[in-house]
């Protein structure tokens, strides 16, 4: 998703000629999916159970891109308030049934499952709120909005993926975590804020032709 929208791809201009990367919500309906399975396998979750957490993150997602596509006002809140139903779902199989399924399991699976359902369950909730002040009510820019996003990515997945691992030791898990974090501040982030200033650097004269 991010190679195709440093490539000019994976976006399109939606009301308000604001830029709407597409490509986000293509790679959430995945990565959303797989990264609930893997918090059910951690947990040791029923099938049915992981099926009905993936089933609300996956409306979740869906409800939040109909709701950046809609032109009628009243129907991309309609949109927002569906995603946030997913949501609650999610985290309402993650807080409970996920949980119960690692207590009974015990031991360091219960200890591990606790500290990974926590890393996703916050940042899936500032999901909706960087959709709110971006696609809902345009007070982000374009540039500040895919920020957000990739640090919630890498916070939601990579930084989630080092702790289902099982490092030896919490210390070694927070050294990892705080390189990557600060890996896409200094790279990813200021990769896009140079993109976002191409035609400064390229031609002075030129009109920007970023959409926001």
């Amino acid at each position: 998703a991010y190679f195709a929208m440093l490539s000019g791809q994976g976006w399109t201009a939606i009301a308000g000629c604001r830029q709407f990367f597409y490509a986000h919500y293509a790679d959430w309906a995945v990565t959303f999916v797989l990264t609930t399975i893997l918090l059910g396998l951690v947990a040791g979750a029923e099938a049915d159970l992981i099926g009905g957490a993936a089933g609300s993150a996956v409306v979740m997602i869906f409800s939040l891109y109909m709701g950046s596509v809609s032109v009628v006002t009243t129907v991309k809140w309609f949109w927002f308030l569906i995603s946030l139903m997913g949501l609650a779902g999610a985290i309402v199989h993650f807080g409970q049934s996920f949980k119960a399924a690692a207590d009974l399991k015990g031991g360091e699976g219960s200890a591990l499952y606790g500290k990974v359902a926590w890393i996703v369950i916050l940042t899936w909730m500032c999901y909706p709120v960087v959709w709110l002040f971006s696609e809902g009510f345009a007070s982000f820019s374009v540039s500040f909005e895919v920020c957000a996003y990739a640090l919630l990515d890498i916070v939601a997945k990579v930084v989630m993926g080092f702790f289902s691992e099982g490092f030896a030791s919490f210390s070694v898990s927070f050294e990892v975590c705080a390189y990557a974090l600060l890996d896409i501040v200094a790279k990813v982030v200021m990769g896009f804020m140079v993109m976002s200033a191409h035609d400064i650097l390229g031609e002075g004269g030129s009109q920007s032709r970023e959409y926001v």
